[in-house]
C-alpha cells in the first residue's frame, strides 16, 4: 500500500507537469523560454575501415570470422568480404569497430561473458 501511495504521488506530479507543458503549447510562448531546450551534437563521424584494418580489430580480439560475425551480428560472408577488400563496412559497422578499437580490454571482457565454447570433447576426454 505504501508503493502504490508513492507511485501515485508519482504520477501526479507526471501528470501536473505534462498538463503544465500543454498549457505552454497552448499558449504560444516559445518552448524555449519556459523551459531549458538544449542541442546536442555528437563529433562521430565513423571513419572508413580498409580491409586489414577489420582483419587488425579482429585479430586483436583474438577471435575468427564466424565468431566475430556474430559478435557484430552480421553474416561470416560478410566479415570475410570487408576483410577481403570486396566490400566496405557499413557506417554503424565501423562506428562499432572504432568503439571495439578504442577500449579493446572491455570487449575482450565482454566477449568472455557471451563466449559459449563447445570443444567437442567427450566427458570421457576430460
Amino acid at each position: 500500500m505504501k508503493d502504490q501511495g508513492k507511485l501515485t504521488a508519482k504520477g501526479a506530479k507526471i501528470v501536473a507537469a505534462l498538463e503544465r507543458f500543454r498549457d505552454t503549447l497552448e499558449s504560444g510562448v516559445p518552448v524555449e523560454q519556459r523551459y531549458t531546450v538544449r542541442k546536442i551534437r555528437l563529433k562521430l563521424t565513423p571513419r572508413a575501415f580498409e580491409s586489414k584494418e577489420v582483419k587488425n580489430v579482429r585479430a586483436a580480439l583474438g577471435i575468427s570470422q564466424p565468431v566475430f560475425s556474430q559478435f557484430l551480428g552480421v553474416d561470416v560472408k560478410t566479415v570475410r568480404s570487408w576483410e577481403q577488400g570486396q566490400r566496405v563496412p557499413s557506417g554503424m559497422a565501423c562506428r562499432f569497430l572504432e568503439e571495439i578499437e578504442a577500449d579493446l580490454e572491455h570487449w575482450r571482457g565482454r566477449l568472455r561473458n557471451v563466449l559459449d565454447i563447445e570443444d567437442g570433447l567427450g566427458e570421457e576426454s576430460r
